[in-house]
């Protein structure tokens, strides 16, 4: 409880919940999976991120804005308290868990990552960044096979993205 007060007024609220997106995300992962080549999916990519960034409320915005401009500075300890801030504050936003994880495979620790992915994943199971980032969190695990299927299921909702190139070919497939 301390570390809640500690947190700020924001965390002691409450956060509202995530608002539902898939009247917007819907259109861009459909345009994403007919884009004609790297150039538009990094646009239409563009577009669902300023969507993913957008938290449930005004503190959470705050939060998560913060652990983004900590991470952006390497500031890894700052934005790991931010985002597991942003986690006990909004447990249902995916953004939370996954930008966590980015600052987990930042400071190396790739483990400490896959939990938060699978819960980013979750919540949003075609989330572009949480997608590619649990299939190269798994490959740099070392768990090869698991990271090929995630890999594909990533280039599923995003044939353009440019970790694709770590995918291994199976006998009999078409890449």
């Amino acid at each position: 409880m301390a570390f809640l007060l500690a947190a700020g007024p924001a965390v002691a609220g409450g956060c509202p919940a995530a608002p539902d997106l898939s009247e917007e995300l819907d259109p861009l992962y459909e345009a994403l999976r007919l884009a004609p080549d790297a150039g538009a999916a990094q646009m239409i990519t563009n577009d669902m991120w300023r969507l993913y960034d957008n938290a449930p409320d005004g503190p959470s915005q705050e939060i998560l804005d913060e652990g983004m401009q900590a991470r952006a500075a390497f500031d890894l300890l700052a934005a790991r308290e931010r985002f597991d801030t942003l986690i006990l504050y909004c447990p249902d936003y995916a953004e939370g868990y996954n930008q966590r994880a980015f600052v987990h495979v930042l400071g190396g620790d790739y483990a400490a990552a896959v939990p938060d992915l699978e819960r980013a994943l979750a919540l949003n199971p075609r989330h572009i960044g949480a997608l590619s980032g649990y299939a190269l969190t798994l490959l740099a695990l070392g768990r090869e096979a698991e990271g090929q299927v995630a890999l594909r299921e990533a280039l599923e909702v995003n044939p353009w993205l440019p970790e694709r190139r770590f995918l291994e070919g199976v006998p009999g497939d078409e890449l």
